[in-house]
């Protein structure tokens, strides 16, 4: 029993080290999430070469930070205020859309890092299902600064 309840013990520290500041974690997931969307950005705009390898690793890097998003630990209730935070009180006041909206997207890039776009033009299509979800996140559950 004591061996339970020290392994229980170290699952709960370890998961709250997880995300032990929301707002910084959260920031860090987009952050990650904005540098590997850059580069796919670059080879959709033909800055760069299309390189089936490379664009298949980025989509499943971006599947593998989507993954990482747990809105329920990484949104929670009263972490829309305390910190630098772009995250709109939308979020809060409509949790079951953002939750939707969220859920596209992993949906989205999931499909996007299966299918392994074999040319640019197929990367194309499926980085517009992906800038969308994006854009429909960031216009309604994001406050712009400036």
């Amino acid at each position: 029993m004591r061996k339970l309840v020290i392994a229980i013990s170290m699952l709960a520290l370890a998961a709250s080290a997880a995300f032990a500041d929301p707002i910084l974690d959260r920031q860090a997931l987009m952050k990650e999430r904005g540098k590997i969307v850059g580069g796919l950005s670059k080879v959709v705009k033909g800055e760069e070469p299309f390189d089936a390898a490379a664009v298949l690793t980025a989509l499943q890097a971006l599947h593998a930070n989507a993954e990482k998003v747990d809105v329920d630990a990484l949104f929670p209730a009263g972490s829309d205020t305390g910190g630098d935070t772009t995250a709109s009180p939308k979020i809060w006041e409509d949790m079951a859309g953002f939750k939707a909206t969220n859920a596209k997207y992993v949906a989205d890039v999931k499909a996007a890092a299966a299918a392994a776009p074999a040319d640019v033009d197929a990367l194309k299509a499926q980085f517009g299902a992906i800038g969308s979800d994006c854009g429909t996140c960031h216009q309604t559950y994001r406050v712009k600064k400036g």
